[in-house]
């Protein structure tokens, strides 16, 4: 339910013709930057002033079109762009208000949930600048070209536009129209080049911030996400020890939630030189569309994949065979790796002296140096896994992907890979690696099936009764002193009756409720003679002087809990 207001234009002179005399500012608001209010003889405006809820969205729809009929029909300088702006503006404001302001994949967190998902950014914050990582942030939008030219299908990019510009979109090019970004690879990539005379290279960024990207809303998967990225950027070369390091921080950074009812995390590896190398073996030409539908075995199965491999990659039956042998091979040590990778091109005849397979061991190599090199460090937090793919077209060697033990149905919570060609200047390139964490993703799963939960609302440890509000400046000051020393207080919203401070104390989670001496100290009454502070969990009940007073260091500590 909510009170709608709505505004549109009318003939000069028709005042009587609304359906009520308040106007609601939401819809004049959007008939007005529409410009329909524009045409000469629309000088005047009538008002529908109504409470909606579902039941009467569609009888309100009809009663406002039909009086929109009898205004604009007599009105022959009202464009058919005003009439289609007045039938969108009516639509999206009815579904609006009776159904609520949800929107399907844009979440937003309660404060309790809001709790847990800063302490997850403070927590992945805290190793990544712990490994050196340095945080940045970068704009909202970039242009279209810059958005298109990285591998994201046009559908997934949500485009900006004026209201006034509404209709016309078509009239600007979609490469030099501003879209949402749906990653943060690319602003990072965009970033570099128009910042390197200020950076120290290798440059090491880490950058929690909101992406964009229209896909389908489902369990896990959102429109409006939070993404939290590592990647290391170099100028000219980057050496190949840093495909190592990444995914180290990142597990790491993974253990430390663990505390927050993380499963135990695997990052799954793979080289696209390893895997073209085998393709070009086999005969294929399109590695980019093989690499495209590999990327969907865990989606749609082998059975779809190997169909899409023939229909859309041009594979034989055989050829797309043994794509999923070769997307079917792991390995937890490099000899291992290298051994079934030599079994296998051996089966399909691809010789080792060809080009082919010369740049599959150039894959092979390197993958096989970060499974062994993880291994030493932090042994099982890498594994070599041959189907992992990744479908963008920007990711040059290493790609990786990370999965929870337990919770197959999550899919990956972080992936990334290596870049050679994302970035250039010039004969300059910057080459890079990074991995990313769907953070949304990952703060939806510790609340709603690990159960992580914040163990109070309010930061606040305590909260300062007022006996009456003349007593409100002293009740200030005794704030400010707790506050002075480093103890989260808030003072109670009005001197409501005690037990109403206490009840709204215990609702948001605050453990500490302080009395006050009242300013008519030494009189006969309830008030104490002397502050003293409550612990409402318990009922103990002291004396306290604000400028020594110290809570219990766990009751006072706002937390997340499991």
């Amino acid at each position: 339910m909510g009170q709608a207001g709505f505004v549109w234009a009318k003939a000069a002179g028709d005042g009587a013709c609304g359906f009520g005399t308040e106007a609601g500012d939401g819809l004049a608001a959007l008939a007005s930057v529409a410009g329909v209010v524009a045409c000469p003889s629309l000088t005047a405006v009538f008002s529908v002033s109504v409470t909606v809820s579902s039941a009467m969205a569609s009888s309100l729809k009809r009663r406002v079109s039909k009086r929109k009929r009898l205004v604009f029909d007599d009105q022959p300088d009202v464009s058919a762009a005003n009439h289609q702006v007045f039938d969108a503006t009516l639509t999206y404001y009815i579904d609006f208000v009776a159904k609520g302001a949800s929107i399907s994949g844009f979440p937003e967190w309660l404060p309790s949930e809001r709790v847990v998902e800063q302490r997850v950014i403070d927590t992945l914050r805290k190793v990544f600048e712990l490994n050196g990582f340095i945080g940045i942030e970068t704009r909202a939008v970039e242009t279209g070209a810059s958005l298109l030219k990285k591998g994201e299908t046009s559908k997934e990019i949500y485009l900006l536009s004026r209201l006034q510009e509404v209709g016309h979109e078509s009239d600007t090019p979609i490469e030099d129209r501003l879209g949402l970004h749906f990653d943060l690879t690319v602003p990072l990539s965009r970033y570099v080049v128009e910042h390197s005379g200020d950076l120290a290279f290798p440059f090491k960024r880490w950058q929690i911030q909101k992406v964009w990207r229209g896909e389908r809303p489902q369990e896990g998967r959102f429109r409006e996400f939070v993404q939290a990225d590592i990647d290391v950027i170099g100028a000219g070369d980057l050496p190949d020890h840093y495909e190592v390091e990444l995914p180290l921080v990142m597990v790491a950074a993974l253990e430390e939630l663990r505390a927050f009812g993380l499963p135990k995390a695997t990052v799954h590896a793979n080289n696209r030189k390893l895997s073209e190398g085998f393709y070009r073996g086999l005969g294929l030409t399109d590695i980019e569309g093989v690499l495209r539908e590999i990327d969907k075995l865990d989606k749609i199965g082998a059975d779809e994949v190997a169909k899409l491999l023939v229909e859309s990659c041009g594979a034989t039956e055989d050829q797309a065979r043994a794509c999923l042998e070769l997307a079917g091979l792991t390995a937890a040590d490099g000899a291992e790796l290298a051994s079934k990778f030599d079994d296998l091109c051996a089966a399909h005849g691809i010789a080792q002296e060809s080009d082919a397979y010369v740049l599959a061991r150039q894959g092979l190599d390197t993958l096989a140096m970060i499974v062994d090199e993880a291994a030493a460090i932090r042994p099982g937090s890498v594994i070599a896994d041959l189907k992992i793919a990744r479908g963008l077209d920007y990711y040059t060697g290493s790609v990786y992907e990370t999965f929870l033990d337990g919770a197959a149905s999550l899919g990956s919570i972080c992936s990334g890979g290596r870049y050679d060609n994302l970035a250039s200047q010039g004969n300059r390139k910057y080459p890079g690696v990074g991995l990313s964490i769907g953070l949304s993703r990952l703060v939806s799963y510790m609340l709603h099936t690990a159960g992580a939960h914040a163990s109070r609302v309010s930061p606040a440890a305590v909260l300062v009764a007022v006996w009456n509000e003349e007593d409100r400046p002293a009740a200030n000051r005794i704030a400010a002193q707790l506050r002075a020393r480093g103890i989260a207080t808030d003072v109670a919203p009005t001197a409501a009756k005690l037990g109403k401070q206490i009840k709204y104390a215990d609702k948001l989670g605050i453990p500490y409720v302080w009395f006050p001496a009242s300013a008519a100290d030494g009189e006969e009454g309830a008030e104490p003679a002397g502050d003293e502070v409550k612990n409402i969990v318990t009922g103990e009940q002291v004396p306290a002087d604000c400028t020594s007073w110290e809570p219990d260091t766990v009751v006072a500590q706002q937390s997340v809990e499991i």
